[in-house]
């Protein structure tokens, strides 16, 4: 049998003790992250310099979210035959950078529909705020991929798909996905860093704080203005 407490602890005493316990155990170190998401990347031969340029970049995407808010991040890729790999969800720019950087792109055909499954489950298991995707090819089938985007805009889970290359049939895929899953689409220039750097932040940024911290962080930066927009109008 459980003792009474003492004469003196009232209900009120009681209920301030549990808020300062709480309010201490808030700020541990080892706090799961209560905003989380997807980077995915493709890890095909044509990609290396996109990977390494990421891999120098990621930490814009911590850099952009408020000091009371906790971000954490998966990294997911695919490459050669039927590889796909997908990390721990990590809270810092440093340990996914170290991630990032033990990965060599190999030749392989595009998985991007393994890669949106995987997300998908991820977010059943733990629901997930966003997912990244950077690419430059499609070699599966469109009606699959828009298909399981309009999976992803039914757990309003937004796709930020972030396009490299001009090819016009993988830019209207996946314009067609973001649309589906009420995310955004951009194409980016691999010769522009800065402009994969505002994209990244921007996701974080709505991510932990949604449109309106999007769109604060945005009023100097045209490429975060330009997802802000698309969000704004689904």
């Amino acid at each position: 049998m459980s003792k009474k407490p003492p004469a003196t602890q009232t209900p009120s005493t009681d209920i301030a003790a549990f808020v300062e316990k709480a309010n201490a155990f808030s700020h541990l170190p080892g706090k799961p992250a209560s905003h989380r998401l997807i980077f995915g990347l493709d890890a095909t031969a044509s990609r290396e310099p996109t990977w390494d340029q990421a891999s120098q970049i990621q930490h814009e995407m911590f850099q952009a979210v408020a000091t009371n808010q906790r971000l954490g991040v998966q990294l997911c890729f695919y490459r050669g035959f039927r590889e796909l790999k997908a990390s721990r969800f990590f809270d810092n720019a440093a340990d996914l950078q170290a991630s990032m950087q033990k990965v060599r792109c190999q030749g392989g055909h595009t998985q991007i529909h393994r890669f949106l499954k995987h997300a998908l489950r991820t977010h059943h298991q733990s629901p997930i705020k966003a997912v990244i995707f950077v690419g430059d090819a499609i070699e599966e089938s469109v009606d699959d991929l828009c298909a399981e985007a309009g999976n992803f805009g039914l757990r309003g889970v937004p796709l930020f798909l972030f396009h490299e290359g001009g090819d016009p049939g993988v830019s209207r895929a996946f314009q067609t996905m973001a649309r589906l899953s009420g995310g955004a689409y951009l194409p980016f220039n691999l010769a522009s860093p800065d402009e994969l750097k505002q994209l990244l932040a921007g996701v974080a940024a709505y991510a932990t704080g949604g449109h309106r911290a999007l769109k604060a962080l945005g009023s100097d930066k045209p490429r975060i203005n330009l997802l802000t927009k698309q969000l704004v109008n689904k």
